[in-house]
């Protein structure tokens, strides 16, 4: 890193997208993939028993279900127990239009898409919000509620079902057989494999995986991340769904036992034991688990008799054994026996090109020098009766560089979450631009200008840099989840890439720009977070210890990028223990003590402040007197020895 504008790259030096985990494996092993799917388009004309083409339309039917439980649990970490009540959705709704009232079964199609939609919005308003074990719990009551409601409505056959079901019409062709539908089924799987493929792999998609222990740093990126929960549920409901039309049109007769809650918990076992990190890996699970099935329902009697459901007992320990022996999933296990070179992280997506300046992007102009960007005048955070921060007053200019200091506790990175909407300020008033900000969410705020990074590094382990630094650029773009799905999005995503590249690039870290960032030292886990930050074109710019876990050269680096972006006229507010870092560098600095300011001005002036010297040393001796030691800290000294750690309130961090 310069203070000048950043070295272009050599055009012999390409910069290539990452893999996500939907793209690579999708393209692990194009011949495999081809043999696999040229098998299921021959098995129709093979000489194979009658009962491979039910079976294998089950699994196909599975696959689409644990696809979506795939995205929706594995990828942005909902669990649901519930999915199979989409499936009775779907198959329900084609049964009761095509046998009760002569429809096509397209009509039934569309119609049961649109109930589950309706029902997923419905039920997902009330659901997705909840956190922990509560979301599992609420799948689980819905699941057995309309699990009941199909056994008891008299238009739905009560537990009898409904037969006599026609079968789909396709080209003037009757799918009347499970050998006719067979190759349907799986054309409808591939069709969503590259659908969910395309939509992981784009802007949307990120914040998707992000929501899986990342939500809150998506948020601070711009993403309302209650609507991605709420639409990626609809859109795991929707191809449930799809699957109930398929299965009801298969069997030609249904009744509510299939989509009951003993078969969602089945759907999720196939999700884990093939891998909920990748998408092949619903079809691995739902082949394994169904097939398995197959054979205990038919050799468990054999080999054990009749005396109760033993194949059940076998089929949950050969669960529990596939589990114990590859954690991660069926799928995540078979692609780790691969030469390194046949293994995804050695494989490219698609190229981006060389990235010479930074993308044509819409991006805000910054204010003139010297113009007050952020006001900050008496917040106050309480919890309970912790005050974190106590009426805190300060501001920062266009421009400047700013840090906010004081000893651990002190409260300055719960001012941060104030003044990035983390936290709601209990009174005060925070402005930026003139603008009242302190009632506005993360989400919003950083649409205003105001960029940050976190004291604790909040980055997708398993994503690799470019992917993570790219989460910043959310607001650069506008493809919504159906055109990332299509691919509508090409120049778009070619575009936030290049930017988030160019950052990577811009902060000296672009050898190591497609390693996943869980692999990455803490120090350079930093500087990711201020290239991603640096994507949201902040004219404010938070930094909540950047300088920690860097070596001195990075930190020199680090000092260099600081400059630059003053000369830029983007300000910067940082939080730092590293006083030697801070005095040589910072314009003005505020120092807080117990959540109170106790002195700001410039280095030099803060250097030799009593106040400072005693928040920081205790008793100091100043001009040959030793300055009392502040009551205040005895006081909170004597606390913090009496309370244990873990009674500190979220948030009333440093």
């Amino acid at each position: 890193m310069t203070s000048s504008a950043p070295p272009a790259v050599p055009p012999s030096t390409p910069l290539s997208a990452p893999q996500s985990p939907a793209r690579s494996l999708l393209r692990i092993d194009r011949l495999a993939i081809a043999a696999f799917f040229g098998w299921i388009a021959l098995l129709p004309w093979l000489p194979v028993p009658p009962y491979w083409y039910t079976i294998g339309g089950y699994v196909g039917i599975a696959a689409l279900v644990v696809l979506g439980l795939v995205l929706l649990t594995g990828m942005a970490g909902m669990t649901s127990f519930g999915q199979a009540a989409f499936v009775g959705i779907g198959a329900y709704t084609t049964a009761v239009l095509s046998t009760h009232y002569a429809l096509s079964p397209w009509l039934g199609l569309l119609a049961g898409m649109a109930i589950a939609g309706v029902s997923a919005i419905a039920i997902g308003a009330l659901t997705v919000r909840l956190s922990g074990h509560f979301l599992p719990i609420a799948t689980i009551a819905w699941a057995l509620s309309i699990y009941y409601l199909f056994g008891t409505l008299e238009i739905l056959g009560k537990y009898d079902g409904i037969s006599g079901i026609p079968p789909i019409g396709l080209l003037g062709v009757a799918l009347d057989s499970p050998r006719a539908m067979l190759i349907p089924i799986w054309m409808v799987v591939a069709l969503f494999l590259l659908l969910v493929s395309n939509l992981l792999d784009s802007r949307p998609g990120r914040i998707i995986r992000a929501l899986n222990g990342g939500a809150g740093m998506a948020e601070a990126m711009g993403a309302n991340t209650p609507s991605y929960r709420l639409w990626t549920f609809v859109c795991a409901a929707l191809m449930a769904a799809i699957a109930g039309w398929l299965y009801a049109h298969l069997q030609r007769a249904i009744n509510a036992t299939p989509f009951g809650l003993n078969t969602g918990i089945e759907y999720l076992f196939m999700a884990v034991v093939g891998g909920l990190s990748s998408l092949w890996g619903a079809i691995v699970g739902a082949t394994a688990l169904t097939m398995l099935k197959s054979f205990l329902q038919d050799w468990a009697p054999k080999l054990f008799g009749s005396v109760g459901n033993l194949e059940l007992v076998v089929f949950g320990a050969i669960i529990v054994l596939a589990l114990q022996r590859s954690a991660r999933g069926l799928w995540p296990a078979l692609v780790g026996r691969l030469p390194a070179r046949w293994r995804p992280a050695a494989r490219l997506a698609h190229a981006i090109g060389p990235v010479q300046t930074e993308p044509a992007l819409p991006s805000r102009s910054k204010p003139a020098a010297g113009q007050p960007l952020l006001s900050v005048q008496q917040a106050r955070k309480q919890f309970g009766g912790l005050v974190a921060v106590n009426d805190m007053s300060f501001e920062v200019r266009a421009g400047e560089l700013v840090a906010l200091i004081g000893p651990n506790g002190a409260g300055k990175s719960t001012m941060f979450n104030l003044i990035t909407g983390v936290l709601p300020a209990t009174s005060g008033e925070i402005r930026f631009l003139g603008q009242r900000i302190d009632a506005l969410p993360a989400r919003e705020i950083v649409r205003h200008g105001i960029g940050r990074t976190f004291q604790h590094v909040r980055l997708m382990p398993e994503m690799s840099v470019l992917e993570n630094v790219a989460i910043g650029a959310y607001l650069r773009g506008k493809t919504s989840m159906l055109g990332a799905s299509i691919r509508a999005d090409r120049h778009e995503e070619a575009a936030l890439l290049g930017l988030a590249a160019w950052q990577i690039q811009r902060v000296g870290l672009q050898d190591v720009m497609h390693q996943s960032a869980g692999s990455l030292a803490l120090g350079q886990q930093r500087i990711v977070e201020i290239a991603r930050a640096l994507c949201t074109d902040p004219m404010l710019l938070l930094l909540d210890e950047p300088a920690a876990g860097l070596r001195l050269q990075e930190k020199q680096a680090l000092a260099r990028l600081l400059t630059q972006l003053r000369s830029e006229g983007m300000a910067v507010l940082i939080v730092e223990h590293d006083m030697d870092f801070i005095m040589g560098l910072m314009d003005r600095i505020v120092v807080m003590e117990f959540g109170s300011r106790i002195a700001q001005g410039k280095p030099e002036e803060i250097r030799n402040d009593p106040a400072v010297l005693r928040a920081y040393l205790g008793g100091v001796e100043i001009d040959g007197e030793t300055a009392p030691e502040s009551p205040q800290a005895d006081a909170a000294d004597a606390a913090t020895a009496a309370t244990p750690t873990a009674s500190r309130p979220e948030g009333a961090s440093a």
